[in-house]
C-alpha cells in the first residue's frame, strides 16, 4: 500500500499521546487518522494536534475519522478499550475488552483493510491473540507493542548503573507483558560485555524487580503510563514503514505454544519477519514457560 498512513484507534491518553510523539519528530509517517467512540474527542485531538504543525519537525496530514478510513492504511493501532472498575477483576475486564475489540476488527477488515495491526491495549498480549483470530490476517501482520516498553525501562536502569547510555545496553524483557514477565540477563550485553558478569546477583534481581512494578509506582502517582509507550509505539511505526528490519521485542504469534507474547523479533514492512531464535538459560526457559501459561490461561478463559 505504502501511503505511510496510519489509524488511531482510541484517543484517551495513550492514543493521543502516540499522536504527539509522532508531530514531535522526523516520522516516516504522512498521515494520521485518529478515530473514538467518542467522536467529539477523536476531532478535539485532531485540531489540537494540527495546530502543532506550523512549528512542528514533520508535516504530517490530522484528521478524524471512522473505521471505514482504514481501508488504505498501512497501520491500525489499537488504543482503545474499557478501563478497569473498581471490584472488577482482570479476568471480567480482559472478557469485556475482547467483545469491544470483535466489533473493532471486524468494522476495520469490513473497509477493506490489508495492513498491520499494532495492539497496546491491555491485557496486551491475549488481545494480540484474538486480533490474529478476528481479522483472518496472516500472523506476521498482527503485532502488540510487546515488552518494548520494559525493555526500555531495563536499558535505562542498567545503563544507570553502568553509567552509559541506554541505547549501548542491550537487554531484554520478554514474556507476558504484565506480572510474569522476565529478563534474559543471559543475553544482556554492554559494549560486548555480558551484563551477568558486571553487577552483583542481588542488584540483577532487583531491576528486574523494579522493571515490573515501574508501572504501578506511576499509576499510583499520576493515574496512568502514557509517555513512555507512546515513544515505544512510535518507534515501531517508523521501523515497520522505513522498512527498518530491527530487533524490537515486539508481542506475535508463537506457534509452539499458541499465544502471542513479547519476545526479539525482526520489525520490517511485512510486519515480523522473524522471531529470533535465542540460547537462554534453562531458568530463565522455566520462567518463559510460567509467563506463557499465564496467557495460555486467560486465552483458554475467553468464549467468543
Amino acid at each position: 500500500m505504502d501511503n505511510n498512513k496510519i489509524m488511531i484507534v482510541g484517543t484517551g491518553n495513550v492514543g493521543a499521546s502516540i499522536a504527539f510523539a509522532l508531530v514531535n519528530q522526523r516520522t516516516a509517517v504522512n498521515e494520521i487518522v485518529l478515530t473514538d467512540i467518542i467522536a467529539k474527542d477523536a476531532e478535539g485531538e485532531a485540531m489540537d494536534l494540527n495546530d502543532a504543525l506550523a512549528v512542528a519537525p514533520s508535516y504530517v496530514k490530522i484528521k478524524n475519522g471512522t473505521y471505514k478510513d482504514a481501508k488504505d492504511c498501512d497501520v491500525v493501532v489499537i488504543t482503545a478499550g474499557a478501563a478497569q472498575k473498581p471490584g472488577e477483576t482482570r479476568m471480567e475486564l480482559l472478557k469485556k475488552n475482547v467483545n469491544i475489540l470483535k466489533g473493532m476488527v471486524e468494522q476495520i477488515m469490513a473497509s477493506g483493510f490489508n495492513g498491520i495491526f499494532l495492539v497496546v491495549t491491555n491485557p496486551m498480549d491475549v488481545l494480540t491473540y484474538y486480533t490474529w483470530k478476528f481479522s483472518g490476517l496472516p500472523a506476521e501482520k498482527v503485532i502488540g507493542s510487546g515488552t518494548v516498553l520494559d525493555s526500555a525501562r531495563l536499558r535505562k536502569r542498567l545503563a544507570s548503573y553502568l553509567n552509559v547510555n541506554p541505547k549501548s545496553v542491550h537487554a531484554y524483557q520478554v514474556g507476558e507483558h504484565g506480572d510474569s514477565e522476565i529478563t534474559l540477563y543471559s543475553t544482556a550485553d554492554m559494549g560486548g560485555q555480558k551484563i551477568s558478569t558486571m553487577l552483583p546477583k542481588e542488584t540483577l534481581k532487583g531491576i528486574s524487580e523494579f522493571v515490573r512494578n515501574e508501572a504501578y509506582d506511576i499509576i499510583e502517582k499520576k493515574g496512568s503510563t502514557h509517555y513512555g509507550i507512546a515513544t515505544c509505539v512510535a518507534q515501531i511505526l517508523n521501523c515497520i514503514l522505513n522498512d527498518e528490519m530491527r530487533v524490537l521485542p515486539v508481542s506475535s504469534y508463537d506457534a509452539f505454544s499458541d499465544t502471542c507474547f513479547g519476545w526479539p523479533s525482526v520489525v520490517g514492512r511485512e510486519g515480523v519477519v522473524r522471531r529470533l531464535d535465542l540460547k537462554i538459560s534453562e531458568k530463565e526457559g522455566v520462567e518463559l514457560q510460567k509467563s506463557i501459561n499465564v496467557l495460555k490461561d486467560a486465552i483458554s478463559q475467553i468464549k467468543y
